[in-house]
């Protein structure tokens, strides 16, 4: 069985000096390819050097190049052409992470929502998938994004975690669903039981957005409270529980379609 976590924050400060282990206990959970998530332009340059010096065989780990909108204050006159190289890289499958985050509000609206289109744009004319972050913003994301579907391959929003009208706002614009630990979350994510049912197969992904969403459900928990790639099988577990799936299933099938929507080699 072969799982992809396709959003890993390798470069946070709390995998400093672990990043070998923590990919060989990923390797051992069956985890095979990590795409690691680029958060800021430093960050995302930090990622592929990951990717380039972690990864001799070249077909284990990849990298999104983006600025987050906590972020998006930072946007200057250099960021768009330092972005648009690291997009260029082979091990870069695409842009983000971007989006909208109108619940804590790091960056103003406005800055936010001028920086997520120019990711739109360089997605749309380097034609590359989205990576996507929203947190209440649902109505404003799609009121953008309309603008450049048409117009993108594919865009997937990453830790989804909202109600039912936003899931289906979002797969009637056809866009994929990332799937973290929030739902093994007894507090705040059994919302998410019966709404995983209905993201269709070929648009559901599994993401472990470690070192953050330690999943609740897992046993025995690692001391530390960190989360780790390693981890993303007790993700699965729980989605395979809601969907009425084995977990052999949705391996099979979120692992194939994060191979198609990220481009990534078939693992032997």
């Amino acid at each position: 069985m072969q799982l992809i976590d396709i959003g890993v924050n390798l470069t946070n400060s709390a995998f400093s000096g672990k990043h070998r282990e923590i990919l060989d206990r990923a390797q051992a959970a069956g985890v095979c390819q990590l795409v690691l998530t680029g958060t800021s332009i430093e960050g995302s340059e930090q990622a592929l050097e990951l990717c380039r010096t972690l990864d001799e065989s070249g077909r284990q780990l990849f990298a999104t190049a983006g600025v987050h909108p906590h972020s998006a204050s930072d946007w200057n006159a250099d960021s768009a052409a330092r972005l648009k190289s690291l997009l260029k890289e082979t091990n870069v499958r695409a842009v983000g992470e971007c989006g909208l985050d109108f619940n804590r509000d790091f960056s103003p609206r406005p800055q936010q929502e001028k920086v997520l289109e120019e990711h739109l744009a360089l997605a749309v004319e380097l034609q590359m998938p989205v990576f996507l972050h929203e947190r209440d913003a649902n109505p404003r994301l799609l009121e953008i994004l309309r603008d450049y579907r048409d117009q993108l391959p594919a865009a997937v929003v990453h830790c989804f975690t909202g109600e039912q009208r936003a899931l289906f706002s979002y797969l009637d614009l056809d866009l994929h669903i990332g799937i973290t630990g929030w739902i093994c979350d007894e507090r705040r994510g059994t919302h998410l039981h019966p709404l995983v049912r209905e993201i269709p197969r070929g648009r559901l992904m599994l993401e472990s957005d470690a070192p953050y969403l330690l999943p609740r459900s897992l046993r025995p928990k690692p001391k530390n409270g960190r989360n780790e790639p390693a981890f993303l099988t007790e993700v699965l577990r729980e989605v395979a529980l809601h969907r009425g799936e084995s977990e052999t299933e949705l391996a099979a099938h979120s692992t194939a379609c994060a191979r198609a929507f990220f481009g990534l080699p078939s693992i032997a």
